[in-house]
């Protein structure tokens, strides 16, 4: 993938497991002033992250529950990019070959709907785990309809 054709706008969240999401998230408040955000915190409610930021989401943690007496958990980091950078990363993945955390090859049947953003998860060369993930909702929903990227 050319890096010319794509460049990341900014880190968009950083996934970090807790053995409780709102002791988790009392905790940051208080250390650090992030505060939950009430219009993703039904994720939560679906087992999903529990978002906290200290400047209204622009770049936050999310905060994923795990067991307690489970071990560490590797820690993904989202970039943002707007839904024409993320058109042009599903385009590019025909050409380059991103691998998963489970070893196979990323495609853009990979693409994950989470109904306001989308996103799409592979690892580095090192097994690092990130994902990509665009708030424009509907220009990509009407792209992906129109396209063959699926």
């Amino acid at each position: 993938m050319a890096a010319s054709r794509f460049k990341v706008e900014q880190i968009d969240h950083v996934h970090v497991h807790v053995h409780d999401q709102y002791e988790a998230a009392a905790w940051y408040k208080e250390v650090l002033g992030l505060e939950i955000l009430a219009g993703y915190e039904d994720w939560a409610a679906d087992g999903g992250p529990l978002t906290i930021s200290s400047d209204g989401g622009n770049t936050s943690l999310a905060l994923f529950q795990r067991a307690r007496g489970s071990g560490a958990a590797f820690s993904t980091i989202a970039f943002r990019v707007g839904g024409e950078a993320f058109i042009a990363f599903l385009a590019g993945l025909k050409e380059c070959e991103l691998r998963d955390i489970r070893g196979n090859r990323v495609s853009s049947a990979d693409l994950v709907d989470h109904e306001r953003s989308f996103s799409i998860y592979f690892c580095d060369p090192d097994g690092n785990p990130f994902e990509l993930t665009t708030y424009d909702y509907q220009y990509v929903s009407e792209r992906l309809a129109q396209d063959s990227l699926r």
